[in-house]
Formats: C-alpha cells, sequence, structure tokens
C-alpha cells in the first residue's frame, strides 16, 4: 500500500524535536527525494494500466505476489533473527499495510482517477497520527487537531466537487465515491506506521517489509493462481502480458528499489526531510494523469492544497 507515505509499503515516523542543528541537506539527498517522488507518484499510473486487462483482485494478487518475490531474500535472511513474538505484528502491518490496500486501491482505479489516487494517498499522514492519537498514547495539539481537520476537508472538496475527474464520466461526482476505498487504505497505512513504529523497532526497514510480505504472499499467491483468471488472461487475453509488465514494474520500483532507496535517503538526510515526498507525490500523479488524457479542475487542484497544507500542520506540530 503504502503509502508510505507510499503506495510503498512503509512511511517513516518523523523524528522527535532536538536542539541539535541539523547537518545541510546533500544534493545527492536532494536527487534521492526526487527519484523517490517519481517511483511513488508512477505508481498510480501503473495501477491504471493494469487495470486495462486485470480485475482489482488480480492487480493487487499479483503486485503482494511479485513483491514478496523480490523481497524474499530479504526475508530469509533476518526471519532467524526475528523474536517470535513480533511475528504476529509483522502479520497485522502486512494485512491492513500491504495486502488491503493493494486491493483497495486497485479498486478504486476502476472509477477514479489516477491522478486524484495520487492526492488521496497523501491522507496518509492524517490517519497515521489518528491512529497513533487513538491507540498508542500520541498527543494531540491544537495544530495537530486543525491539521487532521484540514485533511479532511480536502478529501471533501476533492470527492464532493472535484469528482474523479475521468473521460468516462466528465461530472465524475457518483465515481468521486470510490475514493473512499483510499481513504480507507490510508487508515490501514496509519495502522501499519504505528504498528511498526512501537512494535518492530530495530528491524531494518526493508527487512521489515521482506518480512510482512513474507506471511502473506503464500496466500497471495495461492489466491492469484488458484481463484482468479489471471493464468487464463494471460495465455488468451491481447496486452496482458504489457498489462501484467506494468504491475511488475509497480511492485518492483514501488516496494523493493523504493524501501532500498528510501532506507539510503533517510541514512543521507532525516526522517522528516525524507517524508517530505509526501508533498512531491501527488504532483507528479497527477502529471501522469494529464499526460494519460485525464482531467483536472481548480476543485481539484484545491483539495490538494488544502490536504498537503494539512500534511504540512502534522509534520511541523509538536
Amino acid at each position: 500500500m503504502p503509502s508510505p507515505t507510499p503506495p510503498a509499503t512503509i512511511a517513516a515516523p518523523a523524528p522527535p524535536a532536538t536542539s541539535a542543528p541539523e547537518p545541510p541537506i546533500s544534493l545527492s539527498a536532494w536527487g534521492l527525494l526526487l527519484v523517490l517522488a517519481v517511483i511513488w507518484g508512477t505508481s498510480f499510473i501503473l495501477m491504471k494500466k493494469g487495470l486495462a486487462v486485470f480485475s482489482p483482485l488480480e492487480l493487487g494478487a499479483t503486485r503482494v505476489t511479485v513483491a514478496a518475490l523480490l523481497l524474499l531474500p530479504f526475508a530469509l535472511r533476518h526471519v532467524g533473527q526475528v523474536e517470535k513474538s513480533r511475528f504476529k505484528w509483522l502479520l497485522l502491518s502486512g494485512v491492513v499495510g500491504t495486502l488491503l490496500p493493494a486491493f483497495l486501491f486497485a479498486y478504486a482505479e476502476t472509477k477514479l482517477a489516477s491522478g486524484l489516487a495520487g492526492v488521496l494517498n497523501a491522507l496518509t499522514a492524517v490517519f497515521t497520527l489518528v491512529v497513533g492519537a487513538l491507540f498508542f498514547g500520541q498527543r494531540l495539539t491544537g495544530l495537530r487537531v486543525l491539521g487532521i481537520g484540514l485533511g479532511l476537508a480536502g478529501t471533501v472538496v476533492l470527492m464532493l466537487l472535484g469528482g474523479s475527474g475521468g473521460a468516462a464520466t466528465p461530472a465524475g461526482v457518483g465515481n468521486a465515491w470510490y475514493g473512499l476505498y483510499i481513504v480507507l487504505a490510508t487508515v490501514g497505512y496509519g495502522v501499519s506506521v504505528n504498528v511498526i513504529k512501537h512494535y518492530l523497532q530495530g528491524i531494518p526497514l526493508v527487512a521489515v517489509t521482506g518480512l510482512l510480505l513474507l506471511f502473506i504472499g503464500g496466500p497471495a499467491v495461492v489466491f492469484l493462481l488458484l481463484g482468479t483468471d489471471f493464468l487464463h488472461k494471460l495465455a488468451t487475453v491481447s496486452g496482458a502480458w504489457t498489462a501484467f509488465g506494468y504491475i511488475a514494474l509497480l511492485a518492483t520500483m514501488s516496494t523493493a528499489v523504493a524501501m532500498v532507496l528510501f532506507n539510503k535517503l533517510i541514512h543521507q538526510s532525516t526522517a522528516l526531510f525524507a517524508s517530505s515526498n509526501t508533498y512531491l507525490i501527488p504532483v507528479v500523479a497527477l502529471g501522469w494523469g494529464v499526460l494519460d488524457g485525464e482531467s483536472f479542475n481548480l476543485w481539484h487542484v484545491l483539495g490538494m492544497v488544502i490536504i498537503l497544507v494539512s500534511v504540512a500542520i502534522i509534520h511541523r506540530a509538536r
């Protein structure tokens, strides 16, 4: 899922406040930030291309299967080093932060423009804070409450006024409700981030991703091969291999490659700087959508600005 906060699987929590001055950000860190924004921002158009042939269930299962196979070496390397008491948290994070969002985003993009899906993905920061406050004792300040309120207001603007922006329904109002699938997915991302922060500390981020994919990858493979028409479509449907290529690229870049680059970015800068890709991902997603013929209007821009302002407040508020 992401978000992230990506449709990538995991987002890094903001670091605690400190009085020590932060080192200057290097040019290579800025370069990594832009590369990550492009990778994660491209995820939404890749899902759209995959859905041209495959169903949301097939796309979600394929995405998880490919990602699990790619990160299997990381999982096998660390599985014996992780206490068994943590397995339940890895499973929970995998289900709500990766497995379910993979299907929810796919269902959303059957009717919702890919660019708007990318904008709504930024709600991960909002629901990470909400889940942290409700279940993990995170403190809510006035500014954080304001950030949450603005994030929800931006969502309403997009869903009630902005519509889908898709060509199938120019007004797009009915399709806009498919954004609720993404809202639910970002709630799952929020739960996953908090679980990782509180129960999986000390395990490298790439290892966490590999291990949680190890737990959910098996069921995804079985479902994909025995419960869908995936293999039949590959063998008989024109364009199926191209669509599969888009999904495989999505799983490879947004999960495996992005996690390695994200770890490297955090080491070269700070978690707060790394999380600023949240502001760039919607711009990239909207850009790909426009290039693919999706329309957007001033309400879309307004909704995006409101959501990103809310994320900025949440990141900075103490």
